[in-house]
């Protein structure tokens, strides 16, 4: 009979050993090897599943702009926008937007969603140049509705994720950011 966490590892028993830590200890005071320790598996396993420490915290949300970024030009940019989010499950991520500060990971979540927000822009103003957008106006509008995903991100992990509603955080996001929306002959932006 064996104790403690199985020795078969998976991306959430890292990221739930990760976030243990990192709340116990903070984020600077915990290696990977420490993570890896704690969820019971080799530093090389660790490896596997995450490139990074701060892989952890955004590695749901990157898997999906990579695949948002896969799809470029999108047909419908704010369309692309709105399954960027479906489905959206409190993770890592959602754990320490709430509790950043008890974790230390001020720093780290700031730059980290200045990345993923800008990763997101640059799909989008592809896009909307694409579909015929001038170039200001699509830097402009990828710019607006990539801040209003990761807006809307923040604000369902602060009031409660899993109890807030994603789709309707982002809604109120985008109708703010639908000012930005460039004019496209004969084009559909997704708000269609």
């Amino acid at each position: 009979m064996t104790t403690g966490r199985p020795r078969a590892s998976s991306r959430e028993v890292l990221s739930e050993a990760a976030c243990e830590l990192f709340l116990e200890r903070g984020y600077d005071a915990t290696s990977v090897t420490d993570v890896a320790v704690r969820a019971g598996v080799s530093r090389s396993s660790f490896f596997n599943y995450f490139e990074s420490k701060e892989a952890i915290l955004w590695s749901s949300l990157d898997r999906r702009i990579d695949r948002l970024r896969a799809r470029v030009p999108l047909s419908e940019p704010v369309a692309g926008l709105i399954e960027l989010c479906d489905g959206f499950a409190p993770d890592s991520l959602a754990l320490a937007l709430v509790h950043a500060e008890a974790m230390g990971v001020q720093d780290e979540i700031e730059r980290g969603a200045a990345v993923r927000q800008a990763r997101i822009a640059r799909a989008l103003s592809a896009s909307w140049s694409a579909l015929g957008a001038p170039p200001v106006a699509a830097e402009i509008a990828g710019a607006a509705h990539a801040a209003a995903v990761m807006i809307a991100i923040e604000g369902w992990a602060r009031s409660g994720a899993g109890r807030s509603s994603l789709p309707d955080e982002l809604a109120r996001a985008l109708a703010v950011a639908a000012a930005t929306l460039p004019s496209l002959a004969g084009a559909t932006t997704g708000l269609d």
